[in-house]
């Protein structure tokens, strides 16, 4: 092959990888999007919202497919070695991974669906508290990816613990309250639930500061203990 044809094979790879890149960080916007406006349908009785989200899914569908085949278009076509083949089998798992997230945000917007209205019991508050740290969580995560930073990535791995203290609170909270009757067992139930949603929705968002950390360092993390993938931070 002569040095012209290897730049430009080069240069249209990327090109592809940029692409991917772009498509990834839209598919990431429009999955956080569709979190906020499920929690807010559950903590406000929107059910407006809650049914935009559940149409909305379709589209997230329909773009994890679209992204997937390119990533396996880009395999085909250039056969990326190293690092390239590390980008391109990480974005091949985060646009995984945000696609149950907005399978997730679905799970929610039933849960406000479903809630007895007007509403019987006042959504915990730990629940506001919940939906910041799994946004944060994303948005970081998908930073680190852009900027290829580990730092961050360990980072978002850190902040998995304040989404699991936030759902433990509203767990037991919501135990006590029903021990002492003084909620409506069908919200409380369903409060529970589309809080165990939003604790999963943290676990997909660090499994991709992993795929981070798998891209900059070749290095898989996901089964090690969580001081060891958070490089020994506190």
């Amino acid at each position: 092959m002569r040095p012209r044809d290897l730049l430009g094979m080069t240069k249209h790879l990327r090109h592809d990888l940029e692409n991917l890149e772009k498509r990834l960080l839209l598919l990431g916007a429009r999955v956080e999007d569709a979190v906020r406006k499920s929690v807010l349908a559950l903590r406000k009785g929107r059910k407006d919202l809650a049914e935009e989200v559940i149409r909305g899914d379709a589209e997230i569908d329909r773009e994890e497919v679209n992204l997937e085949d390119l990533c396996l278009k880009v395999l085909a076509l250039h056969h990326p070695v190293a690092n390239d083949l590390r980008f391109v089998t990480a974005i091949l798992k985060i646009n995984n991974d945000l696609e149950r997230i907005g399978d997730l945000a679905v799970n929610v917007s039933r849960r406000a669906l479903a809630m007895p209205q007007p509403l019987a019991a006042p959504a915990p508050a730990e629940l506001e508290v919940l939906l910041e740290n799994i946004v944060l969580m994303l948005r970081e995560a998908l930073d680190a990816f852009v900027q290829a930073d580990v730092r961050l990535a360990r980072k978002v791995l850190g902040q998995d613990d304040a989404v699991n203290r936030a759902y433990r609170a509203i767990v037991d909270g919501t135990v006590a309250a029903l021990k002492a009757q003084s909620v409506d067992v069908d919200a409380a139930v369903l409060y529970m639930n589309a809080a165990k949603n939003l604790e999963r929705i943290a676990d997909h968002a660090t499994n991709i500061a992993e795929d981070v950390v798998y891209i900059v360092e070749g290095e898989i993390i996901r089964h090690k203990a969580a001081k060891d993938r958070r490089g020994g931070a506190h």
